[in-house]
């Protein structure tokens, strides 16, 4: 294993500036790759994805290499590789596409654990159609999904169970693959939003037994866009609304007008940065990954035990991500000083960490922030001990003041 954090970092030109960054669930800086790769294929010659032209040709390599590399990175087949431009417009779009099928007394569970963009395009769907939500909370003391309170909320008529495979506030992962069997054996679809937890765990949608997982390469390395994994049979049964001259064929059929070919380009590079985080790692792209994620897995898990230690340390600190398996991510409040005051002095200190809820609005309601929420502080792949270091003393000091 060889996880080099200065060879890691010499790959992002915007760690220049010297800022520390701790903003890295709400969005990692890009390597000089990813953005060569958008540039390389929009001064290409290209045109609508074809067979016959070059530009047709480039085209249609880009599509099919997105849907290689995400095939590889999320454990899935390339022709359940659907692209979006965000993971938010895929839940409501396949929000629209399901919920045709339901009908009142059909039932949706939603956890209070997640972000909004996976609870409420179901919850507001399932009110169109008449359907009932079941809410299920997680334990704000532990910060536990736990199995058995989503299996309580299960019914003959479940439909779909919507679940984070990660909470992007206080990093909680919860036992998905229980959950999804609990699911199934009601006969209810399974919707995991993976958009944080990708960034951090190699996904598998069939080790995870998720029916749909969704992801946002900008977590991760790569451009602003989301991606859904699906197996092709399972994309098949869904038919959206479509034009009627558009391919019927999946997963091109939830995939509406021309697409961003230089972005999709950018996210391909960035799952081929993700695969050499490791730069002794060989074989195909996904054991790259896997063995790179092993050694990312190593990196954080260090690194987190000497911000929380740190942090457990300071004056006042209440530290709300508790769970026992949980990505490097940490929400804390202090009682002397307001997260959003933290917020703004960190940055005056070229360190940005934000505060706020992170659109987990319900999460941060249960755990009594309302809608205020939290100082995050969440690690990346180029995070450095030194900018561990940096954070502590920075708040130490800021909290010395008061």
């Amino acid at each position: 294993m060889a996880y080099e954090v200065d060879r890691i970092r010499s790959q992002f030109p915007a760690l220049a500036d010297g800022v520390a960054h701790f903003e890295g669930p709400g969005g990692t800086q890009t390597p000089a790759s990813v953005g060569d790769a958008i540039a390389r294929t929009l001064s290409a010659p290209l045109s609508n994805r074809g067979v016959v032209g070059a530009s047709e040709r480039t085209a249609d390599a880009v599509v099919a290499g997105f849907r290689s590399a995400f095939a590889d990175l999320l454990g899935a087949e390339s022709r359940g590789i659907v692209f979006g431009r965000s993971a938010t417009q895929l839940v409501y779009d396949f929000a629209h596409h399901l919920a045709r099928d339901w009908a009142p007394g059909d039932e949706i569970v939603v956890t209070r654990l997640d972000h909004d963009s996976n609870i409420r395009p179901w919850v507001q769907a399932a009110e169109r159609a008449g359907a009932t939500v079941r809410w299920v909370d997680f334990d704000p003391a532990t910060g536990e999904l736990l199995t058995d309170a989503v299996a309580s909320a299960l019914g003959e008529r479940t439909r779909l169970v919507a679940i984070s495979a990660a909470s992007n506030l206080i990093g909680t992962i919860p036992d998905v693959r229980a959950i999804a069997d609990a699911a199934h054996a009601h006969g209810a679809l399974v919707w995991v939003d993976g958009v944080h937890y990708a960034a951090h765990e190699l996904p598998d949608l069939g080790e995870l037994g998720a029916d749909f997982l969704v992801c946002s390469p900008y977590k991760f390395l790569g451009p602003h866009c989301g991606v859904l994994a699906a197996a092709p049979e399972v994309l098949e049964s869904v038919h959206p609304d479509k034009l009627l001259p558009s391919t019927n064929a999946v997963p091109e059929r939830f995939e509406f007008g021309t697409l961003p070919y230089e972005i999709m380009a950018g996210a391909t590079e960035a799952v081929d940065v993700l695969a050499g985080l490791d730069d002794a790692a060989d074989g195909t792209r996904r054991e790259r990954l896997t063995a790179s994620f092993h050694a990312l897995h190593e990196h954080e898990a260090e690194l987190l035990e000497r911000l929380e230690r740190g942090i457990r340390s300071l004056p006042g600190a209440t530290v709300f991500s508790r769970a026992a398996r949980r990505t490097p991510t940490l929400l804390v409040t202090f009682e002397s000083v307001p997260a959003a005051e933290l917020y703004r002095s960190l940055v005056e200190r070229d360190i940005l960490a934000p505060s706020g809820n992170f659109y987990a609005l319900e999460a941060s309601r249960l755990l009594g922030l309302g809608d205020t929420g939290g100082l995050r502080l969440g690690l990346a792949p180029y995070t450095t001990s030194e900018e561990i270091d940096r954070v502590l003393a920075a708040l130490a000091e800021l909290l010395a003041e008061r």
